[in-house]
Formats: structure tokens, sequence, C-alpha cells
């Protein structure tokens, strides 16, 4: 199964262990590709695709657009992954680029440049910048001019902004938290592309938590801790991405915890990400929480209808693609739970488009959009439907769901409806807090900790809670 990587490594290895351009490793993974992928989507979506770069570790494709980056990131990672791994081995990473990216500026044109300063820099700086970004793992289009800014994110970028021009210094370490596709990642990877360009000598770091525990642990085995420690306890910038999955990993989290003092004690930047607040994290240690809550904490939450529609029209520009303005409305008001699915429909009714299908009307959109239209819709649950099931369910007043009355009865009903309304809608603690009569985050972290304590030990109240997950879910 490695017979090719092995070749490759003896014919063609050098000193920096990085091999360009192979055409055998491309042909022998688009062979597998083809067994896991339909002739159509491989046709469509692989058949333009190159090797452009292998290293140990990451196997760079080449594809011809942005367009097909997003489709093959957002639809068939896991069929690339596998062909590759087959060919190589598990531990070689796929990544996606489009073709000729770094041979012209940092976007690909004059006229559109990734970094905000890179305007000012010669063609060679910015490429040597590039190749900075890339080296350390950062995308080189997650940038602050590319973040379109909501009231549902103007905080935490204007957190992540101050950070990244060194004017945030007591914001350390900066901890960004929100659901799946909400913009944590784009705003943590801005600040490094920022510092880099200001800075092109900074180290800066950037990995995930699960990375972080597969190098350590893979460091523990080798014996070779001390260059472990090295690479993450020198760094300037240190950016975690999706710290809960260090939950549960004592090992890891201890030896973070020593990382995290020793940056914090050279004034070294830390900036971390999260789908959930640190306090709500289970199975970590209480002192890496409270060391997380030391700096800043920003959230990120589901853009609003404006906000949404700002957000198409400026990818409509960047991908030179038209939609007519009651098609983009439409996306707009039917997809609101993130933005990684609001990008993704556009890419697929843009594709359409491209491919010479028939012009897109609401009608077609609904029609192509089919299966993320009915996981969205099915998702819809608001704090006052959860409200009204709750109160009716324990036969309380729906008015005391916010009112101070404290009873047992209606206090643990209002604590229930809390929980649901963190579990099962993408609001924030203080829009939650507010539903509630104007109740504070801490009372509503409260409430779901007490909720989540007591279905742990009482399976009545657990069983009542899952049906009434269940009929909201109706």
């Amino acid at each position: 199964m490695h017979e090719l990587r092995t070749q490759l490594t003896h014919d063609d290895a050098s000193d920096s262990q990085i091999f360009s351009g192979d055409q055998k490793i491309w042909n022998a993974v688009s062979s597998h590709l083809q067994e896991l992928l339909s002739p159509d989507a491989f046709q469509r979506w692989f058949d333009g695709a190159e090797c452009a770069e292998i290293s140990q570790n990451e196997i760079k494709i080449a594809v011809p657009s942005d367009i097909h980056q997003v489709w093959i990131e957002t639809n068939f990672m896991p069929e690339l992954q596998a062909a590759v791994s087959k060919v190589l081995d598990a531990s070689v990473v796929s990544k996606v680029i489009v073709a000729g990216s770094e041979d012209f500026t940092l976007e690909g044109g004059s006229d559109q440049d990734t970094s905000e300063h890179s305007v000012s820099l010669p063609v060679a700086d910015q490429l040597s910048l590039e190749k900075k970004l890339r080296t350390v793992g950062l995308n080189p289009l997650f940038n602050f001019k590319r973040f379109v800014v909501g009231q549902n994110s103007e905080f935490a970028h204007a957190a992540c902004t101050a950070v990244a021009s060194g004017s945030g210094v007591s914001y350390n370490p900066l901890f960004i938290h929100g659901g799946s596709g909400l913009g944590k990642t784009h705003l943590m990877q801005a600040v490094g592309n920022r510092m880099l360009a200001e800075n092109p000598n900074a180290k800066v770091v950037y990995l995930t938590s699960e990375k972080f525990t597969n190098e350590f642990i893979d460091s523990v085995k080798k014996g070779d801790l001390d260059k472990f420690r090295r690479r993450y306890r020198k760094a300037d910038v240190l950016l975690i991405d999706d710290i809960q999955f260090l939950a549960g990993k004592e090992r890891s989290q201890e030896e973070f915890f020593h990382t995290f003092n020793t940056l914090l004690d050279l004034q070294s930047q830390i900036v971390l990400t999260s789908d959930r607040p640190a306090c709500e994290i289970k199975k970590f240690e209480p002192r890496l929480i409270s060391r997380f809550e030391s700096g800043l904490t920003v959230e990120t939450q589901s853009p609003r209808m404006e906000t949404r529609v700002a957000i198409l029209q400026k990818k409509m520009e960047d991908w030179d693609v038209e939609l007519s303005d009651e098609v983009i409305r439409f996306l707009a008001e039917r997809i609101r739970s993130n933005v990684r699915r609001l990008e993704g429909a556009l890419v697929r009714l843009a594709t359409y488009a491209s491919l010479g299908g028939s012009s897109i009307t609401i009608e077609r959109a609904e029609t192509l959009l089919r299966d993320i239209l009915r996981e969205e819709g099915a998702k819809q649950v608001s704090i006052d439907a959860i409200q009204k099931i709750v109160s009716e369910h324990f036969d309380v007043r729906l008015a005391d769901m916010s009112s101070r009355r404290r009873p047992a009865n209606i206090a643990f009903a209002r604590q229930v409806a809390m929980y649901l309304s963190r579990k099962m809608t993408q609001s924030s603690l203080m829009e939650i807090g507010d539903a509630f009569g104007g109740r504070d985050h801490g009372t509503v972290i409260h409430a779901v900790k007490k909720v989540e304590s007591r279905m742990g030990k009482e399976s009545m109240v657990r069983d009542t809670v899952d049906l009434l997950d269940a009929m909201l879910q109706r």
C-alpha cells in the first residue's frame, strides 16, 4: 500500500522532505477516489485536480477554482482522505488548495489582497508572507478584510482586531466561543495572519487541540518531550482551535496547563476557540477553566438577516457569481443557523448556474437545496416554544417562566426550560437570560448545570427532559 510513497521518498527526497507535483501519487489516489464517488461527482469536481506538493505529514491537492475548493471541503473530504490513506498512510493529511494560489499575490491578483497590509508590500514580500502563512497552517483567506461583521460578531471582531494590533494587551488569553460555522476559526486565524503581516519574524503557532494531544502522545512515546515543549513554550502567539476536545484527556491537560503558564509568564499571546463557554466544558480541570476565564471571553452568535445578506453578497463578489436579490433574500431567510451552511448553499446554486443549468429561481433553489432546507427547518426551535411546552408539562403558568417567583416546582420548570433553550437554540446566554425575565448569564449557566446534575442522578428527570426534547423536535 505504501510502495509509491517509499519509491518517492528514495528517488526524490530533499533535505526538507518535500516532494513536488508527483503525478504517480495523484493517479493512485484518483483510482481509489473513483471507487468511492459516482462517475459524475468525480468528473465534475476532481477531473482537473492534481497533486501540488507532498510532505511527510501533508498532501496538497490543487483544484481549478475557489468553488471547487469549497465544494470538495464541504462534501468530499472524508472520501479524499480515505483515498490518500490507501496510497500513503493515515498520518498524511489532505489539504485542498486553488491552483496557482502560491504563484500570485495573496489572493491571486493585485486587487484582492489577503492581508490588509499586502497592498503596500512588494510582490516578492507578499509571496514570502503567503509561504510563511501556509507553513504555519494559516489560511490566507481567513483575514479581517474578508470577515463580514454584524451585531452577532462585532464584539468578537473588535477584540481580535485589538489583540492582533497589540492594543489588547490585557486580553490574554482571548477565549472565543460559539456554535459551529459562526466564524471562530476565521477570526482566530485572522489574528495570526495580521501578526505575521506586521512582523514576519514572529513565532506564530496554530493548531487544533486534537493535534496538540496527538503530538504530545507521540513525543512521549519517542522520548522527545523537550522538543515538543520547545516548539510550543517559545511561541510569541499560540492559537488553539476547538480547545473543548482536550476534555477528559488528563495528561494532555496537564501539559497544556504548564504550556499556558509558561507563555503567560513570557507575555506571549494566547487565543483559544471552543464550541461552548469554558465553564460548560465537562471533564476539564477547574484550574484550566479559571485561567481561560482570566482574560477576555467573547461569543460569536448566529448572524441576523441583514448580516446573512451581506455575507452572501460578499461571497458572490469573491467568487464572481450573480444571483438575483430575490434568491439571495430567500437564502438568508431560510438558512439561519450558521455561515458555513449558508456558503454551502450558495456554492451549490452557483455551481448549477455555472454548468449551464436554467436560471436560478426561488422554485429552482428550493429543489436544489431541499436537503439543506429540510435540515435547517428541523432545527428551528424557539425559546417561546420551549417555554410553552415546559410550562404545560409542569402545569405552571407561562408567565412564571419569566417571573421572580421561586417555589420549587416553578424554579425547576424554569431551569429545565433554560437548559433546553441552551441546548436546542442558537441563542446566547444573555439572550436566554433576557427571555426568562432579564436574568443574567450566570443564572442560565447555573440552571444548565443543575439540570445536567439531576439528569445524571435521577432517571425520572432524565426521562422528562428527553420527552420534552422529543416533543420539541416534532
